[in-house]
């Protein structure tokens, strides 16, 4: 078979990384989408040079190549639905170099989040992306999917904080594109339009990252209201004044008691929380603290109180990111999209949302990174029943946001589960233009197919 030669022919280039048996396929072929599909192979590269081979091996035989980090997108977006060769860029996974002087880092694909901002931390410096899954995502995948996190209201998502990469296109091309400086005005922005690609439109081997000096001291701020209009208005107050959140998260009523039953006293019984979080130098700190606090007193304000202990401060952030697994205890099945809409949108998509759980008699959980208006919209079906009612209700919940000038992801990207809803969020134009986008860099199709760009 063609599968057969192409393997044939990579064994070479992968002595003691390539692997065929079935319990090492299936390991390879799911993510936390909860989907799968099985690839013919699995192949561990660790040098550029691999890639290429690799990328105009798979071409030459008209295969799929799907580049992995460790699958801890929601989206589907790493699942080999048409079959063909899984890349694992574990074992790529070096930092290799870290040059405080220009406030960058240059790494390997494989490297983990976690395991980066621990290499930076001794030079005071930190990558400001910081998805849940940060001790054990990759470089990679935050690149494939601009992932952002809580602090991303601040610092930027990855798309904000990369400045080049080296990659090899779906034709075999190897190419750089970026500068190491933080100004660059030569040509078409390739490096930006990788992030967030998905791996459809190449494969990356190196970026070099744009790092943010650690703050010298933070403070961490709750607000509790009635209700989470009140909350929502608050955010809009926060968010207009000069004093930017170094993070804004938002908890409905709903998560709020979710979060209470697995934390315990350490969260409040309200409407809503803010959890807010401000850094910067300590002497220009206060004066922060008190404006944004300003912004937060308002109609429907229970109580604003600052942790006082660094103990304060991980329980009100472990409740927060106990929300997730919290939610799939409670729903296997859970919904979890990461709609956008405008700052000033997040009591209509609220309302809206509450609206739909009556209508749909299915519990609807929001919680999220208010300060961006990136609101993780929670459908909990618990039974078949109401999840035939959710999936009809999803198309709804997006049909509001694109009505409220928002966008299907924030974070998490497209994949498979979105990607049939990308005509709503992107005019047909676009869209056609995105087809013909991927097809310079990827002519044969090749990398990632059916994902991120609908079936024309």
């Amino acid at each position: 078979t063609m599968t057969g030669q192409l393997l044939d022919s990579l064994r070479p280039t992968f002595p003691g990384a390539l692997e065929t048996d079935p319990a090492t396929r299936a390991v390879y072929g799911y993510d936390n989408s909860r989907r799968e599909a099985m690839p013919d192979a699995v192949v561990f590269p660790s040098t550029h040079e691999q890639v290429v081979s690799l990328v105009r091996a798979c071409r030459a035989h008209q295969t799929p190549l799907v580049a992995r980090g460790r699958g801890t997108n929601t989206t589907g977006a790493s699942v080999p639905v048409e079959g063909g060769i899984v890349a694992s860029f574990e074992r790529m996974n070096r930092i290799l170099a870290i040059d405080p002087a220009n406030r960058l880092a240059v790494v390997e694909p494989g490297a983990l989040n976690a395991d980066l901002q621990a290499a930076l931390r001794p030079h005071g410096l930190f990558w400001p992306p910081d998805p849940t899954s940060a001790p054990y995502c990759t470089i990679g995948g935050n690149l494939a999917c601009n992932a952002g996190g809580p602090r991303a209201v601040k610092y930027g998502a990855t798309r904000d904080n990369v400045l080049a990469l080296r990659a090899v296109a779906g034709t075999g091309e190897d190419f750089r594109c970026g500068t190491p400086t933080t100004k660059g005005a030569a040509g078409y922005d390739l490096t930006r339009l990788l992030i967030g690609s998905e791996g459809t439109l190449a494969v990356v081997t190196e970026a070099t990252l744009k790092l943010t000096p650690l703050p010298r001291a933070t403070r961490t701020l709750r607000a509790t209201y009635t209700n989470i209009e009140a909350a929502a208005a608050a955010v809009a107050r926060i968010m207009a004044q000069p004093s930017t959140p170094s993070a804004l998260e938002f908890l409905d009523s709903e998560s709020l008691r979710l979060a209470r039953a697995r934390g315990g006293d350490a969260v409040p019984d309200a409407g809503a929380l803010l959890l807010i979080e401000a850094d910067g130098d300590e002497n220009a700190l206060g004066a922060a603290v008190d404006a944004i606090s300003t912004a937060a007193r308002g109609e429907g304000l229970i109580a604003l109180t600052g942790a006082s202990t660094a103990d304060d401060v991980a329980a009100l952030w472990a409740a927060r990111r106990a929300l997730s697994p919290a939610l799939r205890t409670l729903s296997p099945k859970k919904i979890n999209e990461d709609v956008v809409v405008p700052v000033s949108r997040i009591p209509a998509l609220v309302a809206a949302m509450r609206d739909l759980s009556q209508r749909y008699a299915l519990p609807i959980v929001c919680f999220g990174h208010a300060g961006n208006g990136n609101v993780h919209v929670n459908l909990l079906p618990r039974d078949e029943a109401e999840l035939a009612r959710a999936e009809e209700c999803l198309r709804e919940v997006f049909a509001v946001v694109i009505r409220l000038d928002g966008t299907l992801s924030g974070e998490h990207g497209i994949g498979l589960a979105k990607r049939d809803f990308m005509a709503l969020a992107v005019d047909a134009s676009a869209l056609a233009l995105m087809r013909r986008v991927k097809s310079a860099f990827d002519p044969d199709g090749i990398l990632n197919p059916g994902k991120l760009l609908p079936p024309p």
